[in-house]
């Protein structure tokens, strides 16, 4: 099955590397990935902002694989980080990371997370 994406015309072009909408065919399987964090797998969350987003990347594709899924069976994905001096990296790492594919996204600057020290939270929904 192949995710549909859907960029209309008549609505402004994406501010970065996404797309206003996403879409499944019927019957399709779909995995809602919860937020993934910057944290190793023993717990460790690092200082580094920019090793946090990889960290966090790591996590949701951890997830993605483990159900038999790939990036481009991603139709949502949204990013909450803590600092809005921190959207050019996010956007960045997600572009890098996603391989050029532009699923829907959301980016939101919030005003923390649910551990002081993490700085980027990242949630997803796949179909296939």
């Amino acid at each position: 099955m192949t995710v549909q994406l859907h960029n209309p015309a008549g609505v402004a072009a994406p501010f970065s590397r996404y797309s206003h909408g996403a879409s499944a065919p019927a019957g399709a399987r779909w995995l809602h990935i919860s937020g993934q964090v910057g944290a190793t797998p023993d717990g460790t969350i690092p200082d580094d902002a920019e090793r946090q987003f990889e960290l966090a990347w790591d996590n949701l594709f951890a997830v993605l694989a483990d159900a038999g899924m790939a990036v481009t069976d991603l139709v949502k994905v949204d990013g909450f980080i803590t600092r809005p001096d921190l959207v050019p990296l996010y956007r960045t790492v997600r572009e890098r990371r996603l391989g050029g594919y532009a699923t829907a996204s959301t980016l939101v600057v919030v005003a923390g997370l649910a551990v002081p020290s993490l700085l980027v939270e990242i949630q997803a929904v796949a179909a296939r």
